[in-house]
């Protein structure tokens, strides 16, 4: 028998966008299982919770049957031994992108040889596209119609422009 192939694609997902739900899609036809990890990162200015993260995160991955979604502390090799992950994917954009992914990958390799992270490229249409760059837009009342889900927009719209009005 066969191991199953199972892998993470850990983040913040802080803003979900349709370039995560590309990657998301795309690698769910890799591997048998694929886990999107909701990264709890204390540290890190976010809009939205960890559960109202979650709920976006099932939303839009409802159609895809190896597809689950949790959140997790800590580093994600430990994550990934813990759901009996071999593999870390992750999307690259830019060739910044590729910087800080390449040492994060080797740093992740330096501590967990079992591990292989893969790396997928953003599909042209959302090479432009980050979290970020949909909460500036939003942040100066453009739409982001094409950017995220329509869900994803009312709720940053919500969270963002709350004391602008």
């Amino acid at each position: 028998m066969t191991q199953k192939r199972i892998a993470v694609y850990p983040g913040s997902f802080d803003g979900l966008t349709f370039g995560h739900i590309d990657i998301i899609k795309r690698a769910s036809l890799l591997f048998d299982e694929l886990v999107v990890g909701i990264a709890r990162r204390p540290q890190k200015d976010l809009c939205f919770t960890v559960k109202e993260r979650m709920e976006m995160l099932k939303k839009a991955t409802a159609g895809i049957s190896n597809v689950r979604v949790c959140d997790f502390k800590g580093l994600t090799v430990d994550f990934a031994h813990r759901i009996g992950a071999r593999f870390i994917v992750r999307g690259l954009r830019a060739i910044s992108d590729f910087e800080y992914e390449i040492q994060l990958a080797l740093l992740n390799r330096e501590m967990d040889r079992q591990i292989e992270t893969v790396f997928l490229a953003t599909s042209t249409e959302y090479i432009f596209l980050s979290s970020s760059a949909v909460k500036d837009v939003i942040l100066h009342e453009g739409s982001a119609k094409k950017l995220v889900p329509d869900y994803v927009e009312k709720a940053l719209r919500k969270k963002l422009l709350k004391n602008k009005r």
